[in-house]
């Protein structure tokens, strides 16, 4: 009989320590972005937020003429995404993705957090406004781990690793969604080429740095190995990587999907003489980039929204918002929570016996913070000039803010109680 939320693989344990490291202090920056967004949208300088935020910069000729909003969206989210792909890749070839028994549970439980809130969408729009049902669906990995970080600290690791899994996976999913549901026009020459692009970053990502005596000779041999040097490689990389984001975004295709893409090539697994994997590396050298500058920035762009009584009456009666907001704050906990006792139930597996059904329920809560992907996802199915456009940013903020409040208590309550049980810490013994 297998045990749901067992111990960790090394590269499971691994994978989680990186993410938790860095994503603390970018659930803080997020939440800054965010404050920052409503207090200058509400401020009497919102006339100048909204003119920087419209402010249009970039290249017509290349399809780059978009505004300082937009650049944030398509542009520095693609870094996220990039480092979302990165993790995949270590998740699925070191990580809990590895195995099928691992892997079954986080990932059934993200297909169930995603097709619940997406039913309980549908059913309040039914006949409505129907193509924002996948808004309720993400959960945000880095607000979810600041509040993880803060009240649940004696938690299981392996219940922490579950909401991280359950959170990349929910990623995955909402990448296909945005790849296939949100793509309105293709242009199949720009994207071919993207492709191409791609394939040669993956195969330039893959050459192993040539030793130093090697590129002393001369000849073609030796200016080919000093150009794939680590020094100048780096470099050729970044170009081939805004290459291909570039030609994604000319295609039709949301741009985020090549940073998705791009992180996916890299290999996963130490070689021989490396201490650790590429992809390892390129997570350690991203996820700063991103948690610190891109996501904040972004929420800067996507979270001023003006609140006053009429928005938010406006919002309280849109069915739209109506359906983001039972879909997170309802819909995620019940399709986390239904999907993972399915495991248990159809697969004979138990919990792990220092686990309780209510510390999934609790995570199940706490996945209801969507914000990031879920802003993203609602610009996409609706437009900035919707009428559902402010209505669906409140209905996002105050759902997550809910969840994170419903899901933070849960898991300060579980965190108290497994405290509890695992007794006083052994005292120190001073030496004399």
């Amino acid at each position: 009989m297998s045990t749901l939320f067992s111990s960790l693989t090394p590269g499971g344990e691994r994978n989680l320590l990186d993410t938790l490291r860095a994503e603390r202090t970018g659930g803080v920056l997020l939440l800054i972005g965010a404050v920052a967004a409503l207090v200058w949208a509400n401020s009497p300088w919102a006339a100048a937020y909204t003119a920087v935020s419209e402010t249009v910069i970039g290249p017509a000729a290349l399809h780059l003429d978009l505004s300082l909003a937009d650049w944030a969206k398509d542009g520095l989210l693609a870094i996220f995404f990039f480092v979302v792909g990165v993790e995949l890749k270590r998740e699925i070839v070191d990580g809990e993705l590895r195995r099928v028994r691992t892997a079954m549970v986080p990932v059934v439980a993200a297909v169930g957090g995603m097709a619940v809130p997406a039913l309980l969408y549908l059913l309040v729009n039914r006949g409505g406004a129907t193509e924002g049902w996948a808004v309720p669906t993400a959960t945000d990995i880095a607000f979810a781990v600041a509040v993880l970080s803060v009240v649940g600290r004696s938690l299981p690791t392996s219940l922490r690793a579950f909401l991280l899994t359950l959170a990349v996976v929910d990623d995955l999913l909402g990448i296909i969604v945005i790849a296939t549901v949100y793509t309105e026009s293709l242009h199949l020459e720009f994207l071919t080429l993207s492709a191409l692009t791609i394939a040669c970053f993956a195969l330039l990502i893959r050459v192993r740095t040539a030793p130093a005596e090697m590129t002393e000779t001369g000849g073609w041999a030796a200016g080919m190995r000093r150009l794939l040097s680590s020094r100048a490689r780096g470099p050729l990389l970044v170009v081939l990587g805004v290459t291909a984001w570039a030609l994604m975004h000319a295609s039709g295709v949301h741009a985020t999907i090549a940073g998705v893409a791009l992180g996916m090539t890299a290999p996963g697994l130490a070689r021989t003489g490396e201490s650790v994997s590429v992809a390892e590396r390129l997570e350690h050298h991203w996820r700063p980039i991103s948690a610190g500058v891109a996501v904040p920035v972004f929420a800067l762009f996507a979270a001023g929204v003006t609140l006053n009584a009429q928005v938010i009456g406006d919002a309280l009666s849109d069915p739209v918002a109506q359906g983001v907001a039972l879909g997170l704050v309802v819909g995620k906990p019940l399709g986390i929570l239904g999907a993972t006792w399915l495991v248990a139930t159809f697969t004979r597996a138990q919990l792990a016996p220092d686990l309780h059904w209510r510390d999934v329920a609790s995570v199940g809560a706490l996945a209801g913070m969507g914000f990031t992907v879920s802003l993203l996802i609602g610009a996409l199915a609706f437009g900035a000039d919707s009428e559902h456009d402010q209505h669906l940013t409140v209905a996002i903020l105050f759902a997550s803010l809910l969840a994170a409040v419903i899901g933070g208590i849960a898991l300060a309550l579980r965190d108290r109680q497994h405290r509890r049980l695992a007794g006083p810490a052994p005292e120190v013994v001073a030496k004399g």
